[in-house]
This record gives structure tokens, sequence and C-alpha cells, in this order.
């Protein structure tokens, strides 16, 4: 076995069995981008971005998504989200994928999840292809030289993307599959070329290991930092303008995807950004504009034809064009990325019925609840087959990564709430003055104007008002926001249509929530909307 790159004296890969051709361990990020190139699996674009295929798969697959069930994840909720794996089998797929390694040239890549050292995760990921390397060293928190020489991991991922399964012998359920084995401490990735899983691999580990052993809410969000120090929050489904809201100039970001929140405060859990590049512009986006260069990784994404001008409305590989990138290609961050308790928690929805207030103020329980449905709205145009809007709910805000019940994160965040006496605000960033196709969607500035205001302590002091179905606190006034924009019933046109809408979104809501009720206690159940509350 030749090696390559720096490692620590004692580490190697005979624990795992591997006995590669060669390893390259931990290489630069332009060492990682020549092997690529050489082994003609990508190409710079003109801004020195890497430009690469994944495959087949351009997103996660969480169908084939698995978890070994043994006595360490006796609490995992098994069900739609979370399959069982049986360890016997994790054990001999993992002894196949080392046999399909051991004539290859691989690449280690050794990183470190969570920026708050008390919570920090070491991370080896042994790939199959360079740029897999390259990924790592944009997502996760990078060791210096130093620690490289000492490094123990906690967690290895092993990734292969040319092995396919077996699923009447391997017990999988396709070719493809991602599997935790909690116990081992180690991922196994097949079948797959997409490199969410790496990313989605140690985020669902850790959303299992820090609120079951340290009382650490783990969370799907985005968070910034203002110049007084205060922290906010950000949760948001795809299209309700997370990654918008939270890149603010006049505070520092924190991170855009994955939190922890100790009782010490907020810390990502990443080193780096994986954004959306899909229609991606230098007016909408700025920060993830800049940030596409020398370093960051395109995936699955064009040219304009006969040049190296990345094409971001070019969809004919997939819609889910990404981009990976270190978080210091972004210039406004937190060093490091932790911050305090949070201030202000916002959910953000981009609600297309035109119902939910463009702001509204939420007790603990609404929270939990609020934070259980993680709701939004698809509309016409987002996917094919839409043609009217269409509820979406995603627990917590990140269903597909919970291993824990969605209650055991929510009742975690109800106690934070109080302890730290936190405000939490509901956004609706879709449409007012009446639903998709009739209303129209509200102004960013004015979403902007709201948020502020909440942030500074404008709205602490002002009267509220009760929405009848939802129950939740609208305020009356707010600066830089016409008044008659923050009641949605009273911007509508047609009052009759409001109150149907009101309640067949409420219906929905709770036809929704009906899943979760034997774990949901009385608080929560209590913050349910209310139908037919119009006379």
């Amino acid at each position: 076995m030749k090696n390559i790159g720096l490692k620590n004296a004692h580490a190697d890969l005979k624990h795992l069995g591997i006995d590669a051709k060669s390893v390259s361990w931990n290489l630069s990020q332009e060492e990682l981008f020549e092997a690529t190139i050489q082994k003609g699996q990508g190409v710079l674009a003109d801004s020195g971005a890497l430009v690469v295929k994944t495959g087949k798969f351009t997103g996660r697959d969480p169908k084939n998504r698995f978890i070994v069930k043994d006595e360490y994840t006796k609490d995992v909720a098994w069900g739609d989200i979370n399959f069982p794996f049986d360890s016997d089998k994790f054990d001999k797929l993992q002894e196949k994928i080392v046999g399909y390694f051991n004539d290859k040239d691989i690449y280690v890549q050794e990183g470190v999840a969570c920026a708050n050292p008390k919570y920090q995760l070491k991370v080896r990921v042994v790939a199959e292809y360079p740029w897999m390397g390259a990924f790592v060293h944009n997502m996760f928190l990078r060791p210096t030289k130093d620690e490289i020489t000492s490094f123990e991991p906690d967690w290895v991922i092993l990734n292969a993307p040319g092995f396919i399964a077996d699923p009447e012998i391997d017990g999988t359920l396709a070719p493809n599959f991602a599997i935790l084995n909690f116990t081992k401490k180690v991922v196994i990735i097949g079948g797959t070329g997409y490199t969410g899983e790496i990313k989605k691999g140690i985020f669902s580990a850790l959303n299992y290991i820090l609120p079951k052993e340290h009382d650490v809410l783990t969370m799907h969000c985005s968070s910034n930092i203002g110049k007084d120090g205060d922290t906010a929050v950000f949760f948001g489904l795809s299209g309700t303008g997370k990654t918008t809201l939270s890149a603010d100039p006049n505070r520092q970001l924190i991170g855009d995807d994955e939190h922890g929140w100790a009782d010490e405060g907020v810390f990502n859990f990443e080193g780096g950004c994986y954004a959306k590049a899909i229609d991606l512009s230098k007016e909408q986006e700025p920060d993830i504009w800049n940030a596409i260069k020398h370093g960051a990784i395109l995936e699955n994404i064009g040219f304009f034809p006969g040049t190296r001008k990345v094409d971001f409305s070019d969809v004919s590989i997939t819609q889910n064009t990404r981009v990976s990138y270190p978080i210091y290609h972004i210039e406004n961050i937190a060093k490091p990325s932790t911050g305090g308790v949070p201030k202000n928690i916002f959910f953000l929805t981009a609600d297309a019925f035109g119902v939910l207030p463009p702001i509204s103020k939420l007790d603990p329980g609404q929270a939990m609840y609020h934070f259980i449905s993680g709701y939004t709205a698809k509309v016409a145009g987002t996917e094919v087959g839409i043609t009217d809007p269409v509820a979406t709910f995603s627990s917590c805000f990140g269903e597909p990564f919970l291993p824990h019940h969605p209650t055991v994160y929510a009742e975690m965040l109800g106690e934070k709430i109080r302890k730290f006496n936190v405000n939490v605000w509901l956004i609706n960033t879709g449409w007012v003055g009446g639903g998709f196709g009739v209303g129209n969607r509200i102004k960013l500035k004015l979403t902007r104007a709201m948020i502020t205001a909440a942030m500074k302590g404008d709205l602490d002091n002002v009267s509220y008002t009760k929405h009848k179905v939802f129950g939740l606190n609208m305020p009356t006034t707010c600066p830089n926001v016409p008044d008659e924009v923050l009641n949605p019933r009273g911007f509508w046109s047609d009052k009759v249509a409001y109150d149907e809408k009101a309640n067949y979104l409420a219906s929905i809501f709770i036809k929704n929530f009906s899943k979760f009720e034997d774990k949901a206690n009385d608080e929560i159940m209590a913050a349910a909307p209310k139908v037919n509350s119009y006379s």
C-alpha cells in the first residue's frame, strides 16, 4: 500500500481491513482538485470552482437510509423515516466494501463536526473519489497540521459510490444505501455519488447522540449574531427564505444549516455550506454567488455552450444543483462559528394559501406545535404535477434526519424557551391578500422589516390580536410595515373566502398532527388550530 499526504504517523486502515493500492491522506484542496481532473471526474469553471457530476443519484435517497438496530439504538423512533438494519448484515456488507476498496486508489480526509469543543466529533472519511475528499474539506471543520498528527477518529465513513449492493443477499432495499451503526461508529455508503449522504449521515448521528447523551438540542436551521451579541435562529423548509433572511449585512453568519443548542449557546456543526444553486444570481444571493470561487465544488450543473461559464438555470441533470464551499468564503461570519443563547427564533413558512399572518408571536406550546408541524406550501411550478398550492410538513423542519421522535426535540425546545425566555416568531414569507394566483407574495423588504423589528425589541410593547382559527398573536403595528398587512383576514377582499381557506388549512394541520398525538403533551395539543372558529 502506497501512502501519500499528511497523516498521523500511527494512523492506518488496517483495523478496517483495507489494503488499497494507494491511500491519499488529507490532501490539500488543490491536490484533490488536480486528482479529480486527472481522473476525468471533473473540470474547472471560469470562476475556479470544480464542477462534478454525482452520477445516477443527484439527491439523497431517504428510503434507503438505515440504522443498525441494537441496544444503543433502542430509543430510535423506528418507522417510515428510520428503517432498522441487522447488525450481522451490516458487518458482512462492510466487509464487502473493504474488499471493493482493496484494489483501488482511495482518499482519506479527516474533519471535525461541532464548533463547540465540548461536543466535537472527529470524523475520518474513506472515499473512492478525490472530489469527495474535497467535499469533506469544505463541509467539516478543518484540523490543523498539528491536530492531524494526533488525529484519532470517533466515527468512520466508508464511501464507495461504485459499490453496488445485492438486496436479496445484503439486506438492503436497493443497490444503493446509507447505513449508520452507532455501536461501531461507522457509516457505510454505497451505490450513490451524492455527497449530501456524507453530510447528513453525520448530522443524523449528532441528532441522536447529542440529545441522548448531552442534553443538546440539535437543529436543522441557520443562525446569525448581531453586533450586540444577540443570537437569532432561523428554521424553514426549502423556498421559505431561510438562507436569504439569515444573510444580513448587519449580522455575522454562524452557520446556514446544522446547529446545536447547549446551555452555553448555539454552535455550528459544519465548516462549510452546501447551498442550492438552481437559478442562482448575484442580485438575489450575493454571498453564495461570491463564494463560488476556487475551492468551491459545483454538482450536476452545466455550462453555457462553448464556455466554462456556469449556467445556473441548467436543470438538464437535476433541479437539485448544489454548491459546497468552506464557510470562510463568506466574508461576514462569526469566528468561531458559535453564538450565545438565542434571543429570537424564527419559524419561516411560505404559506401559499394566504392564511397565516406575516408575523406572529408564539407561546411555548405554540412553538412546540409549529416546530413539530414544520409547515410550508409548494406552489405550481415547483414540482411536476403541482397546479394548486400543496401543504408540506417536515417535523422539526428536518424530519428525514431525526432518529428520535419529533416530540423529544420539541419538548427540549420548549424547555429551553422557558429557561432562557426566548422570543419565538412565526414568519409567513408567502402570500397575503389572497392565496397563490389571487394575492401577492409578501415583499422581501417587509419581511426583513418585521424580522428586524422583532430582533430590536420594537414589538415587545405593541398591542396584539389573536387569530381566531390558529390562535396566533398578531402585532397590530410594526415599524416600516403598513398596519393593514399584519392581519391576513383584513387584507383579503373576500372575508368569507378567507374564513373557508383558514378552516381548510387548519384541518390539514390537524390531520397531519394526528400521527404525533399519542406522544404529544397537553400543552402541545392545546396549541392546535380550531376549525370553524369564524361565525
